[in-house]
């Protein structure tokens, strides 16, 4: 008899052992980590979405990384680990996409995984002043006098960065050579549009081209806004990068992103949603 009940109690214990092993294996199945890389420009919104879907879905965990489009792009291409992509230009998720023009990705990269890619928000390319607006730069106009006269600076992002390719439409627009006005210590830049903020905020310069929503967070005030005539449509595409350990749960995510929850929060900021 204690026998029988010594054995019953072993088969108890190892069917339990058994259970709970598998109930661990279902547990890490159902996890996800999620690795975002987005444009420094949706810094704050991204940080607080992420935090609102983690806190409704605890078994998914979200990493991002905000940095300038092209930093990221090229990260990715090195071989990053990164599950979805959210550009503030079509340029550097076109660089990444073997759909695109291959005069654009020219080196025939092929990381956005298949009909995930679509264009999420809109943007502005704002003239934004530090306090006080020093040099009463009103308009772009002023802008363009002012650095024509060689009586005010400017901040703007780098080349390679979308905000910079946006400013450098603009110059462009206004027939103003760029390379003379940073030569004449009339243009400082970033790296990323934070930096250029930063530059504005600290009234290191006397006014910056940034993203209206950047201007938005850090209480900046904005004199203008650049026309689609004078440098595009300012549009954010995103897309699941087609090494994502997670692509299901990427997915989920941007479908989260494109809710009306999620529109209010971007629009609190100045973004524009694409439906």
């Amino acid at each position: 008899m204690k026998k029988a009940l010594f054995m019953l109690m072993s088969l108890c214990m190892t069917l339990g052992l058994i259970t709970g092993c598998n109930n661990k294996k279902a547990d890490s199945a159902e996890n996800s980590e999620l690795i975002v890389f987005a444009a420094a420009s949706m810094t704050e919104t991204l940080t607080e979405l992420g935090n609102t879907y983690m806190a409704d879905h605890p078994e998914v965990n979200i990493q991002f990384n905000f940095d300038s489009s092209g930093t990221l792009k090229t990260q990715i291409e090195e071989g990053a680990d990164c599950d979805i992509f959210i550009s503030a230009g079509q340029k550097q998720m076109n660089q990444l996409d073997i759909s695109a023009d291959a005069e654009i990705n020219t080196d025939g990269l092929d990381f956005v995984l298949e009909d995930t890619r679509f264009n999420i928000l809109e943007n502005k390319v704002a003239l934004a002043v530090p306090e006080g607006n020093p040099a009463n730069i009103q308009s772009y106009d002023d802008l363009k006098k002012g650095l024509t006269d060689g009586t005010i600076m400017l901040a703007m992002g780098n080349s390679d960065v979308p905000v910079g390719q946006y400013t450098q439409k603009i110059l462009d627009y206004f027939g103003l050579d760029e390379e003379a006005l940073a030569a004449s210590g009339c243009i400082t830049y970033g790296s990323n549009v934070k930096e250029v903020t930063s530059q504005v905020s600290e009234a290191a310069v006397d006014c910056g081209i940034i993203y209206a929503t950047d201007a938005y967070s850090a209480g900046l005030t904005i004199v203008d806004t650049a026309t689609a005539e004078m440098c595009g449509q300012v549009i954010y595409p995103a897309a699941v990068i087609k090494t994502s350990k997670n692509p299901d749960a990427a997915r989920a995510f941007l479908d989260y992103l494109t809710s009306s929850d999620a529109d209010a929060v971007f629009e609190s900021v100045g973004f524009t949603p694409i439906k």
